[in-house]
């Protein structure tokens, strides 16, 4: 499997782009500079009325105000309809000096959402200036959604566990090729058109909307992917652009698998040194050792799964979403502590179940809270796959093993994610260079396990007029979780226009 480059609902961020010593001496203009030029200038005929539509905004609680906007169903086809996407904004709260579109994460990850819970943590000095809009991407929670299985389906879904001998790999294939029809049967022809070049047209839509000839952005994960697809598309039309844990879009769908294996294998091992350096960890030994002492746990799941308070049992699958989702934040390593000490000291898995559920939005009932399982899904789907040739697929899953043995076996195989999906990947139609386009900062996190540092590093080096900002530390971006120089450096780039120095490492 490939992982969300962040869990919806597990960072204030949820799968970039500089060139290193390019701008060197460049810096803003200092302020955001408004143009002269309408906010509808340069809209596709076919679509002029959607791009000079209104939005009806209205209070909906706690400061925040929400709306919907209407965008084509496929940009390709003027006649085929339209769809609603979902927005919400909090307006500045001191002297406003434009909009600030804010992503964070997934696929499927919802800026609704996100806004509401991660405004507070933004700098004064943004909040102060911007009025921040989150919005749904097509496919995506309150916007016209993906759908697929039931809740009870969906449920037994992801708690599956497969072999990778031949008859395994069938039943892999047989159940993903599943999601794909239950998925066309209950979204329809939505479901050909959620991939992130569709997404990053309704991103210039609703820049007109709210009436900015730039769009002025912030996207984290998946994000800074969506991100820079809009750069690629209308550099023209960039303002100021920030892209925290980025993602190298020059990859396919099998050299990510290979990536994040070795990220989340490293970051891990970090823990594992964290853990056995303090008290109460039950991981004995040096950090090898206490990596093993993981991996026996991860492959007991799947022997015997754990049992819970409740009537569920953890298998391997679940006890590694339990593993991994603690791993995009260091704040959240006493909870894996935790879960492990109940795995290996009492034989229960109740900690990591929760982990598990928290991953994938799943309430206590058993419904969901989200469709973010879906939505990755489709989205990934349409923007890349992996292959499907079985020599191939064997052959980097040694090579995934090789450098993630404790956990490459779940980042291998990736290719039948995809394979039989009911609609084709789109043709990329963006220049991945966005030449023309302003100065954009790109962050990278040294230890972060989704989206590795040399992406963040090689989407720099793609981008033509990027700027690298490095972040020493653990987990999964850096914006409003890391320390006072990403923040200041982030916001002076927003709101002021100042480009950070090259090379600028906090």
């Amino acid at each position: 499997m490939r992982l969300p480059s962040a869990p919806a609902r597990t960072l204030v961020s949820v799968l970039t782009i500089l060139a290193l010593g390019l701008l060197a001496g460049c810096t803003g203009s200092g302020t955001v500079s408004p143009s002269s030029a309408p906010a509808t200038a340069g809209a596709p005929s076919a679509f002029a009325d959607l791009y000079a539509q209104s939005a009806d905004w209205s209070s909906c609680g706690n400061g925040f105000e929400c709306a919907t906007v209407k965008v084509p169903l496929s940009w390709h086809d003027a006649g085929a309809g339209t769809i609603d996407l979902a927005m919400n904004r909090h307006r500045a709260t001191g002297k406003r000096v434009g909009v600030l579109l804010v992503n964070p994460g997934g696929p499927g990850g919802s800026g609704v959402d996100y806004l509401k819970a991660a405004w507070s943590t933004y700098g004064q000095q943004l909040r102060d200036a911007y009025d921040i809009v989150g919005f749904d991407p097509r496919g995506v929670g309150k916007s016209d959604p993906v759908k697929c299985f039931d809740d009870a389906r969906k449920d037994a879904s992801l708690a599956k566990d497969f072999t990778t001998d031949d008859a395994g790999l069938r039943a892999m294939a047989a159940e993903n090729e599943a999601w794909g029809q239950a998925c066309k049967k209950n979204t329809g022809e939505l479901l050909g058109n959620v991939d992130t070049q569709s997404a990053a047209r309704d991103m210039d839509l609703i820049r007109a909307v709210l009436g900015s000839p730039k769009l002025n952005y912030l996207g984290f994960s998946y994000g800074t992917q969506l991100g820079a697809t809009y750069a690629g598309l209308f550099p023209q039309n960039v303002g100021h652009m920030v892209l925290d844990g980025a993602i190298d879009i020059t990859l396919d769908a099998d050299q990510s698998a290979l990536g994040q294996a070795g990220g989340f294998e490293q970051a891990l091992r970090n823990y594992v040194a964290d853990c056995q350096g303090g008290s109460g960890c039950p991981l004995t030994g040096d950090v090898d050792q206490g990596m093993q002492q993981i991996r026996q746990v991860l492959d007991h799941a799947k022997t015997d799964p754990y049992p819970t308070k409740s009537n569920r049992r953890v298998t391997q699958t679940l006890a590694f979403y339990g593993v991994a989702v603690t791993l995009y934040d260091q704040q959240s390593w006493p909870a894996l502590t935790q879960a492990l000490a109940e795995a290996i000291q009492q034989g229960t898995g109740n900690t990591l179940l929760y982990l598990a559920d928290f991953y994938n939005d799943r309430n206590s009932d058993g419904t969901y809270s989200t469709n973010s399982a879906e939505a990755f899904r489709a989205v990934s789907c349409l923007d890349s796959r992996g292959t499907t040739d079985l020599a191939a697929m064997r052959a980097d899953a040694a090579q995934i093993e090789k450098v993630a043995p404790t956990v490459g076996q779940f980042f291998a195989y990736s290719g039948l994610v995809c394979s039989n999906w009911p609609y084709p990947v789109v043709k990329q139609d963006f220049d991945i260079h966005a030449k023309g386009a302003p100065p954009i900062v790109v962050i990278g996190t040294t230890h972060d396990p989704a989206t590795p540092y040399a992406w963040a590093q090689a989407l720099a080096r793609t981008l033509s007029s990027g700027r690298l900002v490095t972040y020493q530390g653990e987990g999964h971006t850096a914006y409003a979780r890391s320390n006072d120089c990403i923040l200041n450096a982030v916001d002076a780039f927003l709101v002021e226009g100042t480009v950070p120095k090259s090379g600028l490492t906090c």
